[in-house]
């Protein structure tokens, strides 16, 4: 279980990168225990202001929080380590095998006797514990993400930031993977906030969804919110397509023409 659960807040956080303003004058406040998403197209803004919560990013202007304290009051290397992040492409080192690879936060930590938790890891992933031996080419995508989702709560951060953790992964292994890391949200007390481009996604995971379009948040509701149509025309534009999707499949369910 994580020590502690974090809040997040953002303070007039802004980021330009050469010939774009990435991020413009973000406010906001994420309260510990919730489960967020930042959805968008791409170019929206919303990888970039994740990344400025674990420092990958650093904003030009405004101030990023957790639990109150400015981000950069300590070393990065400290802030990350109470920090879990997961992204797309996993990131596992192909040489060290899946225990080893689980294993780095606790080794960075100074921990030595590793074993037991990675155990305890590789079952709250619900992966067998006879894959701590496996090469993560040994693996599908699915387990490597899983393996990826295990480092991250090694060392029990209260915060999880997930930026498009299952944009490579064929549908199924998608569904059933984001289905977990809910579970895992609700069951260790977690902070989470998700980066996705997937509006429907985002409703069926998060508590609160967050819609950016150039560099700013352009709606902030709940997906209930959203689906009765709220949250302007940016966040409708997204919701539009899952909706539109499932009526027609409904269609063709009711023999319609495809």
């Amino acid at each position: 279980m994580p020590e502690q659960t974090r809040s997040v807040t953002f303070k007039n956080v802004s980021k330009r990168y050469p010939g774009a303003l990435a991020v413009d004058g973000v406010s906001l406040e994420v309260a510990g225990g919730s489960f967020v998403a930042l959805v968008g197209a791409s170019g929206s803004g919303k990888s970039t202001l994740l990344k400025t919560i674990n420092r990958l990013v650093a904003p030009d202007a405004g101030t990023v929080l957790m639990d109150g304290e400015p981000v950069d009051a300590v070393p990065a290397h400290l802030l990350r380590r109470r920090i879990g992040y997961v992204f797309q492409n996993i990131g596992l080192f192909p040489h060290m095998s899946v225990a080893e690879n689980i294993a780095i936060p606790l080794r960075l930590a100074g921990e030595r006797n590793t074993a037991g938790r990675v155990a305890e890891l590789l079952d709250l992933v619900e992966l067998p514990r006879d894959f701590a031996a496996r090469m993560p080419d040994a693996l599908s995508g699915g387990q490597r993400q899983r393996v990826g989702v295990a480092r991250a709560l090694a060392n029990g951060p209260g915060l999880l930031l997930m930026d498009e953790p299952f944009g490579a992964l064929d549908p199924v292994t998608r569904d059933g993977l984001a289905r977990a890391i809910r579970a895992l949200h609700d069951r260790m007390g977690l902070t989470t906030i998700l980066v996705t481009h997937d509006m429907a996604e985002a409703l069926l995971l998060a508590d609160r969804v967050l819609v950016m379009s150039e560099g700013r948040v352009a709606a902030d509701a709940t997906p209930r919110a959203l689906l009765a149509g709220g949250g302007g025309d940016a966040a409708q534009a997204l919701v539009a397509v899952p909706r539109e999707q499932a009526h027609r499949l409904a269609e063709m369910e009711g023999g319609g023409s495809r």
